[in-house]
């Protein structure tokens, strides 16, 4: 447990890359439809040129086993994901793109009895902690914010963070053990393609070829989240797929993502340094993270 958990908190550090650099690309006047197709592009090249060809074919002979399964579940859980979360970057600050994300980790809770296991409520409440701090680290952010623009940045991540574990977990189910997370990615990342080529094809009838430096971040995008950080937050989930109290647990490690961008918008985008209740939201955040780990199972063992 405690690995998966540690897993999942190191997997945090790569996703805040995404959050970053999908602002700074959308500041820099770079399209967001291509931030979308050109992660999973670069994905599908890098992991191909990775990963062994035995591993290749082994989740080739998948995909032809069960096709339906891995391009449905590929398009929820990688196409209805990405899509909207790049639409939000667009209209949003990195810090509250991030915060609205940790939506994803009550969703992944509320999702469990779509696998006929019981909802774990201790993790529940934790999580409802967990997104209290969230909160508490955006007030003086959310006080400032126009809320009619909110909603650009609020519904679609409202459907991002349902479809991320969905995705995750239904494919979870259908691939053998076999089938390591790095290999999963590039399956997933195979089978969601028809929605990046469509993607594609519509952003460059809208503004043309993208710019050679949207290429290089979304490279960079591309390797530390699509490959780093989703492969160790998939190991993380795959060492306690049987285990729903425990999958709560590594998916509410998520909340480390908002304390990582917090400080890369600090860094790399002038973003102001939290005030004393933000400052008090991020001991909250971490006391929560932590206490996942320490929720004793219920007697039913979930």
């Amino acid at each position: 447990m405690k690995k998966a958990i540690f897993y999942g908190v190191l997997s945090t550090v790569f996703f805040s890359v995404s959050f970053t650099l999908n602002r700074s690309i959308s500041l820099s006047g770079g399209f967001w439809l291509w931030n979308s197709s050109l992660r999973y592009t670069c994905t599908l090249i890098l992991l191909y040129l990775i990963l062994p060809k035995k591993r290749i074919n082994a989740v080739l002979s998948e995909i032809k086993r069960q096709p339906g399964q891995w391009i449905l579940w590929s398009t929820v859980g990688f196409g209805l994901f990405y899509l909207p979360l790049t639409a939000a970057s667009a209209y949003g600050e990195s810090w509250l793109v991030a915060a609205s994300w940790q939506m994803t980790i009550i969703a992944g809770i509320l999702l469990t009895p779509i696998f006929h296991k019981p909802i774990p409520v201790k993790n529940l409440l934790i999580s409802c902690v967990i997104l209290v701090g969230v909160f508490l680290l955006q007030t003086k952010n959310v006080a400032n914010h126009d809320f009619s623009d909110s909603a650009f940045v609020l519904l679609p991540l409202v459907l991002a963070a349902f479809c991320y574990p969905l995705g995750n977990r239904k494919m979870m189910a259908c691939c053998p053990k076999e089938i390591d997370s790095f290999t999963r990615i590039w399956g997933m990342t195979l089978c969601s393609m028809p929605v990046w080529i469509l993607t594609a094809v519509i952003a460059c009838a809208i503004s043309g070829p993208p710019p050679g430096g949207q290429i290089v971040q979304n490279i960079i995008v591309s390797l530390f989240t699509g490959i780093i950080g989703t492969g160790v937050f998939f190991h993380a989930t795959d060492l306690v797929r049987t285990d729903s109290r425990k999958l709560a647990a590594v998916e509410a490690t998520q909340s480390g993502t908002v304390i990582f961008t917090l400080l890369a918008s600090i860094l790399f985008l002038g973003d102001e340094v939290p005030d004393t209740i933000g400052l008090i939201g991020i001991v909250v955040i971490v006391v929560g993270m932590v206490s996942t780990s320490l929720v004793p199972p219920s007697k039913n063992g979930h």
